[in-house]
């Protein structure tokens, strides 16, 4: 028999780490090639990771909640010899390496020497972090490897002290001396989405406008538009007034390439839908919306929402976006400046549509209105831009028959 080590393979889009969120294996179990051996969660989806040898699950490199890297061991897999195949074509960069050659049998009393110093590279991490010396633990794991376990509880000997003194009382935030409830770790969806909101705050110079509109003619229209077997989402609609606005203004359908000091404006529109999810706050995109109906946009707006909050959305899906279009309306609230997805250039916003007294030919009456806004980056225009593709899409709202003639 012969240890395979399998490390977490390229995951595609940048990615360069994952939370594992589940084992779907344990030491001991029979694995086949291509069989799944973890659930892992990155920045971009949930997905399980296929294990490219077949054998005997010798060892887990890690543990259910903890971040891995990718290239770092992810699991051993002991081998016969005439197991040694495996596959490669399931996930990007994942491969299965050359078998190792075989070296000559060491003797008995050098085997026995090393063997303690036997460590893998995210052990040896995980000691070096709580500052304890591998070389002076007792390794339990087979050939005596050095395994997690051996760590955690070196980890929890030199912690008892401590433990025994404050098992009754609550861990207190320094800070302001409130007891802690929990701690979450920003990792996999909730890492990345605070890694992206941060950048954005930093690199971005944002302004926002805002303005109400009166969407009285607009909920009348989707009504007239409704069939037996579909009925026009809002959302599906003030897409479409965004495509043609972003067409008049394309200033904003862009990203500034920080390297080369320029702004990219692009061709065609990938009209990022923000999507509120268990895991965060995601944005999939709408690819080519400048080219798709009302009936189309509603269609793949529902579809990309529905696969986004089961976890099924893909990594381009979730990354494409050159505008993003937030109905932050739905959770009750008029108005919000939002943070602009980075590397977009803004963000366009509606609030609930509720009633309100409004003037019209100079009397006033119950209208229903919402506001709309817009944050945008300052580098790729100045105000006068951002207000006219803002009074675009509030007159579309207003007018949408004449602006859906004219689309």
């Amino acid at each position: 028999m012969s240890g395979m080590v399998f490390t977490l393979p390229d995951l595609g889009e940048g990615l360069t780490e994952a939370e594992l969120v589940k084992w779907l294996v344990q030491p001991g179990d029979q694995v086949a090639v291509d069989a799944p051996v973890a659930e892992v969660e990155t920045a971009k989806a949930t997905l399980e990771v296929p294990s490219p040898y077949a054998g005997i699950v010798a060892e887990l490199h890690g543990a259910e909640g903890q971040t891995i890297k990718v290239g770092a061991p992810l699991i051993t897999v002991a081998q016969q010899e005439e197991e040694r195949t495996g596959s490669g074509n399931v996930l990007v960069g994942y491969g299965t390496s050359e078998p190792p050659r075989r070296r000559r049998p060491r003797r008995p009393a050098q085997a026995a020497a090393e063997r303690p110093k036997i460590v893998s590279p995210i052990v040896r991490q995980m000691a070096r972090r709580a500052g304890i010396d591998p070389a002076t633990l007792v390794g339990t794991g087979r050939d005596g490897l050095i395994t997690r376990a051996d760590v955690e509880r070196a980890i929890a000997a030199r912690r008892a002290p401590e433990t025994r003194r404050t098992q009754d009382a609550p861990a207190v935030d320094g800070r302001t001396g409130l007891p802690v409830r929990t701690r979450v770790p920003l990792t996999g969806v909730r890492g990345q989405i605070a890694r992206t909101l941060t950048r954005s705050r930093a690199e971005i110079p944002e302004a926002t406008t805002w303005v109400d509109v009166d969407a009285t003619a607009l909920l009348a229209l989707r009504e007239d538009m409704r069939r037996d077997d579909w009925k026009p989402s809002l959302l599906a609609l003030l897409a479409r007034f965004v495509v043609a606005g972003l067409r008049e203004f394309p200033a904003l359908n862009s990203r500034v390439d920080v390297e080369r000091e320029e702004v990219v404006h692009l061709d065609g529109v990938n009209l990022g839908i923000a999507a509120q999810t268990d895991r965060g706050l995601l944005v999939p995109a709408v690819r080519g919306a400048d080219r798709l109906s009302i009936r189309a946009l509603d269609a793949e707006i529902r579809r990309l929402t529905a696969a986004t909050r089961e976890g099924t959305a893909t990594a381009t899906e979730l990354s494409s976006g050159s505008f993003t279009l937030n109905n932050y309306g739905g959770y009750g609230v008029d108005g919000s400046a939002a943070i602009i997805n980075h590397p977009e250039a803004a963000i366009l916003g509606i609030g609930r549509i509720h009633p309100r007294p409004w003037v019209v030919d100079g009397e006033v009456v119950p209208r229903r209105i919402a506001q709309l806004s817009l944050v945008f980056d300052h580098r790729v225009c100045d105000g006068g831009t951002a207000g006219g593709f803002l009074r675009f899409v509030a007159d579309a709202v207003e007018a949408p028959l004449r602006a859906l003639a004219d689309a």
